[in-house]
């Protein structure tokens, strides 16, 4: 370990009343927390379910610039997204998340979009994604990365185009987490994914002169197209 790193540790342990690395009894608690972890207060706006929670996200979003694009049916996603981009002057090629959820539409429907199914690169301007649950709270998207779904994808094109299921909306961010983790023990996982984000609308800063500014940081555009109907593999 170097020098720098042990100092910041023992800096973090002094901080907690410690002087050397964790003993049993102290590991088991901070497990058991993980295992059971707190709820904290929650919002009114975090609460409710089933169409309160899909109104209020899309509000919630809405107010955060990103834009919804509301479909019947997963069919329609794939005509959803090339009559997006139309709608934006922008190019009919996108770079996609090789996940299943989106690879068993049908975007052969769509001949004139053109479909790449890898991580993105400098040179992409669009990327489509699936979203992991959507928080009514803030209009929040939480998506994580994954072997299908490659984190880059979040980040690197201009326009973001994510596919979100009605039926994965919760209502606050904590319910978002216990969902995660529900997934994660079902699969037989002990591990979180080595990234969660939490993704709130377009890129944004407000360090230049003080003026809020879109697609600094990563994406300009965030669309997300919501399938009404409930998903099998929600």
């Amino acid at each position: 370990m170097s020098e720098a790193r042990n100092d910041i540790i023992n800096r973090i342990r002094a901080s907690n009343g410690r002087t050397g690395p964790i003993d049993a009894e102290a590991a088991a608690k901070i497990q058991e927390r993980l295992n059971r972890p707190p709820v904290n207060l929650i919002p009114e706006r975090g609460k409710g379910e089933g169409t309160e929670l899909v109104e209020r996200f899309v509000e919630m979003a809405k107010e955060a610039s990103a834009t919804v694009t509301r479909v019947a049916s997963a069919d329609e996603v794939p005509a959803a997204v090339e009559q997006y981009l139309m709608r934006k002057n922008l190019p009919c090629e996108v770079v996609m998340a090789p996940d299943e959820s989106l690879a068993t539409l049908p975007w052969s429907d769509q001949p004139r979009l053109t479909i790449r199914r890898d991580r993105a690169q400098p040179s992409d301007y669009v990327s489509v994604t699936p979203a992991f649950a959507g928080i009514a709270e803030t209009g929040t998207l939480m998506v994580h990365s994954g072997a299908t779904t490659p984190y880059t994808l979040n980040f690197l094109p201009e326009t973001h185009i994510v596919v979100l299921e009605a039926a994965k909306i919760v209502g606050a961010y904590e319910d978002a987490w216990a969902r995660l983790r529900t997934k994660l023990k079902a699969a037989g996982e002990t591990t979180l994914p080595r990234t969660v984000c939490l993704i709130t609308g377009p890129s944004r800063t407000g360090d230049i002169e003080k003026k809020i500014l879109l697609g600094v940081h990563g994406p300009l555009r965030l669309n997300i197209i919501l399938v009404e109907t409930d998903p099998k593999n929600s």
